[in-house]
């Protein structure tokens, strides 16, 4: 057998056995599994394979071991069962494995390096949530999050599967999301690739040998080189295609290798679930201090999240997502997935520290010695590490902690007329949290090469599938239940917009941090609330420059400086046009830019 190139695979409908609910039991099939096993073994030696469909004949007839809690108990999804399954690799085994495949090589400090090829950020464009069952009218479907018909999912999952069902070897990663095993769910990521095998022990929770024995998962996502030919006729956008199933628990990525797919795909799945249970899901890093006060940070790609919870005094809870549930704040995740552009071992000594052995390097530019060189963003700015949760030394172990105490909304300001630290009120804590403005960080999503100002909802719009009323719900109840303070503090430029002005000092923001965390900035001075943006913010902290804390000191044209902040304001208000049909949403659009509550 070799391995074949990249086909086009001709996809039919699922069969209802396979996909929807049905009452077919498991029954007597082990002739029918042998018959099939057998054919897959003349395939692997270059003999005749049966016509019959390979896919749904293996996963009709194969014994089950991982039944979706989200699907019929009747549904076969068993990659178990096929001849080349490899099942949660030790760490050494999936070292070799991507190296005898050739998908990877050993850089400095023995980490493995990795290219994702055509695609190194994700393709927000090809995202799609099937629209059916109860996602129907749950889902805040528009431009973010695209429909996709059932009939049409089913087709491209089974092109996937049957791509990986026709391969020698495929990989199957069984683990969970979520810390807290009160609301967990059980996912697995099938893979055509070692080395998304290996990133997703990475990023995932990692079984212990008993979970594993009595492992059924609540979510599989599938991803496999398959091209599926039909995008046209079935009205995708192009042949790469991201997609979700809610209702039962199903994902399918084709046509790109960024292995982020992955993940923020299980992500997607669990800010559409967690909700639906009352339960707070947030794009944000976490930690705790040692008297175990807990802090959050939201943020999208590229403001900071990773950097500034990688904090030596203070233990990591997680870097990207996490829940908030009635027994405190929970990890979704096992690993962290930071950007590797500009790394700087003493601006960020615990990320660098954490890229050795076990850690995946995706696109990093290296030179004939396997010296990484992380300034270099020629092949992408967005370069990113993955490493499990041991190799940052001061983790939270058990990904969990108590409630909020402070809670940080990170924006990177391109327009530089934001304060580097603002105190917010619950309103506003709503509206900004909402509104998710901040900039598209370069390299993040396909397409974006500088700054672009937009507004994401919640920090983290691509992957968050419900009205953001529902997210604003549970984010006043914790406010209001656990006294949180909220702040909003940019990362961005100051002195002048992007191209004039200069980016926000990291040492200074994480002094800005510090004030927040040890509660100093509590005492600070405060000044009036301006009369764009409403802002309040200390007009002395620290060792600060004062000037850096006021944006209108910090730039040299004044007429400037105001004419940009009517701009930004006026882009907030058009942002939340979408929402004031809506009487709660509608009245806090009265806390934000443009709105006089506060004056």
């Amino acid at each position: 057998f070799s391995s074949p190139r990249e086909p086009s695979v001709s996809s039919t409908p699922l069969n209802s056995t396979m996909l929807s609910a049905s009452n077919t039991a498991a029954g007597s099939r082990p002739s029918r599994y042998e018959e099939r096993k057998s054919n897959f073994a003349m395939k692997f030696a270059g003999g005749h394979v049966s016509s019959d469909n390979v896919v749904e004949s293996a996963l009709q007839f194969g014994k089950t071991h991982t039944v979706s809690k989200m699907v019929d108990t009747s549904t076969f999804l068993d990659f178990l069962e096929h001849p080349g399954c490899e099942r949660n690799m030790s760490y050494d085994d999936m070292r070799d494995e991507v190296l005898a495949r050739g998908e990877g090589k050993v850089v400095e400090n023995d980490t493995m390096l990795v290219d994702t090829g055509k695609f190194t950020g994700r393709c927000p464009k090809d995202r799609y949530i099937v629209d059916a069952g109860e996602a129907h009218n749950n889902v805040d479907w528009g431009e973010v999050n695209i429909p996709i018909k059932e009939s049409t999912f089913n087709k491209v999952f089974e092109c996937c599967a049957e791509r990986l069902w026709s391969l020698e070897k495929v990989y199957v990663f069984d683990g969970f999301v979520g810390a807290s095993k009160k609301s967990r769910r059980a996912v697995r990521v099938v893979t055509e690739l070692a080395w998304h095998h290996h990133f997703c022990t990475n990023m995932f929770i990692r079984p212990t040998a008993e979970e594993l024995a009595e492992f059924k998962p609540d979510i599989t996502i599938i991803n496999s080189k398959a091209i599926f030919e039909q995008w046209k006729e079935e009205g995708l956008r192009s042949e790469t295609c991201v997609a979700v199933d809610m209702d039962r628990g199903l994902g399918v990525v084709t046509g790109t290798q960024y292995s982020g797919e992955m993940k923020k795909g299980a992500f997607s799945m669990m800010n559409y679930m967690l909700p639906l249970q009352g339960i707070m899901s947030m794009h944000c890093s976490a930690t705790v201090g040692p008297a175990g006060d807990t802090a959050i940070f939201f943020g999208l790609s590229g403001t900071g999240k990773t950097t500034l919870s990688a904090d030596t005094t203070r233990f990591l809870i997680g870097d990207d997502e996490h829940g908030w549930d009635e027994d405190g704040v929970f990890n979704l995740e096992g690993g962290c997935y930071a950007k590797m552009i500009d790394l700087n071992p003493v601006k960020e000594p615990l990320i660098h520290a954490a890229i050795r052995k076990d850690a995946i390097l995706e696109n990093v530019v290296v030179d004939e010695a396997g010296n990484c060189d992380y300034k270099d963003g020629s092949r992408t700015e967005n370069t990113r590490g993955s490493y499990p949760m041991w190799h940052i030394p001061n983790h939270e172990p058990t990904g969990k902690a108590g409630h909020a105490k402070n809670v940080i909304f990170l924006t990177c300001d391109a327009f530089g007329v934001l304060p580097p630290v603002s105190k917010l009120t619950t309103e506003q804590a709503l509206y900004h949290l909402v509104s998710g403005y901040t900039a598209k960080v370069a390299g993040t999503e396909m397409g974006v090469t500088e700054p672009t100002a937009t507004f994401s909802t919640c920090f983290g719009g691509a992957f968050m599938p419900l009205p953001p009323k529902k997210y604003a719900e549970l984010f006043r109840a914790k406010i209001e239940k656990h006294e949180v303070n909220v702040y909003l503090v940019n990362t961005g430029w100051t002195g002048g917009a992007y191209g004039v002005g200069k980016r926000m000092d990291i040492v200074a923001t994480r002094n800005i941090v510090a004030a927040i965390l040890d509660g100093s900035i509590e005492k600070a001075p405060m000044s009036a609330p301006d009369r764009h943006f409403q802002l309040q913010f200390p007009t002395e902290l620290g060792s600060i420059d004062p000037t850096v804390l006021d944006p209108s000191k910090a730039w040299a044209d004044n007429g400037a400086f105001e004419a940009m902040c009517s701009k930004l304001s006026a882009m907030y208000a058009k942002n939340w046009t979408k929402y004031v049909k809506d009487p709660f949403m509608a009245a806090l659009s009265n806390y934000g830019p443009g709105g006089a509550a506060l004056l």
